[in-house]
């Protein structure tokens, strides 16, 4: 019986399909279907009921399934116990944020590859809240303040905000002073979310009511440029706009609330080593990437 087949099965039972599972591994509809059709050939069972509308676990599928991941880790446990230090294989599926995963973290991630030529990552860039578990992903990067959740979460680096508006802006509507004045300004925002500011100690919240929202921080950053309002954004994306005067600060008796990089995964007892690995990797990195310390008070 081949662990590969074990795997692919587990994906396709937990992805819910053939198709899903075959975007998940990276591979053609035709792999994953003769994987499949090999270990029911193995074990002697059809797993898998193959339907004009795509596929579901027979009950003996359904019951095979929990086994077969027990397997697929057990498997993979034994690989690290045996050779704790040598090179990662197998495949990282990792989700982070399409904001600035493709131009701040992949870079990292290439590094990883470099140093580890036998793992298989498989990135997915979305600002969306992705569900790790449904998703089959083994971990997430990122930033900002996290939600309560049952992940478990290690902070690789600081994240450090800035409120920024165009000279243009501020010269056409002033700049505010204090939290209480963004209420009578137009903002850029995400959704709904409320913002947080330091006043000494204390945290000060509002609520503000923005005419132009996106759900990706780069665009937010464009549209700041271009005069529309005030943006509350990560220094490590808008430091070229504020060293070329673009964009200034505003505001700065009332910095907003440090916040991090983060490394989520499904919780467990020990996550895995590539998740070990990347996450010690993200530590090294960032300390080392102006990128995000430039602006940092």
């Amino acid at each position: 019986m081949d662990i590969e087949d074990l795997q692919t099965f587990v994906e396709v039972a937990d992805a819910g399909g053939v198709s899903a599972a075959a975007r998940r591994l990276g591979l053609s509809k035709s792999i994953v279907s003769r994987r499949l059709i090999r270990l029911e050939a193995d074990i002697g069972v059809q797993l898998v009921a193959r339907t004009t509308r795509g596929a579901a676990l027979t009950e003996a599928g359904a019951l095979f399934r929990d086994y077969a991941a027990r397997a697929c880790l057990e498997i993979d446990t034994a690989r690290e116990t045996i050779v704790p230090d040598g090179d990662l294989r197998g495949r990282l599926r990792i989700a982070m944020p399409l904001t600035f995963g493709p131009t701040h973290f992949t870079p990292m991630l290439a590094e990883m590859s470099r140093r580890h030529p036998q793992l298989h990552i498989h990135a997915s860039y979305s600002d969306r809240f992705v569900d790790l578990v449904a998703e089959g992903f083994d971990c997430a990067i990122r930033v900002g303040t996290l939600r309560d959740s049952s992940l478990v979460a290690r902070r690789v680096g600081p994240i450090r905000g800035t409120l920024v508006a165009s000279p243009d802006y501020i010269k056409a509507h002033g700049s505010p002073e204090a939290p209480g004045d963004l209420l009578s300004h137009q903002v850029l925002m995400q959704g709904t979310e409320t913002w947080r500011f330091m006043d000494g100690d204390d945290i000060v919240t509002i609520q503000p009511r923005g005419q132009f929202k996106a759900d990706n921080g780069t665009a937010l950053a464009v549209a700041a440029v271009a005069g529309l309002g005030i943006a509350q954004l990560p220094d490590c994306i808008i430091h070229e706009h504020v060293a070329s005067g673009a964009l200034v600060p505003v505001m700065p008796r009332y910095p907003l609330p440090p916040s991090g990089a983060y490394v989520v995964r499904p919780p467990g007892q020990h996550p895995e080593r590539k998740i070990r690995v990347l996450t010690e990797l993200l530590v090294e990195l960032l300390d080392q990437d102006p990128r995000f310390r430039e602006l940092n008070r």
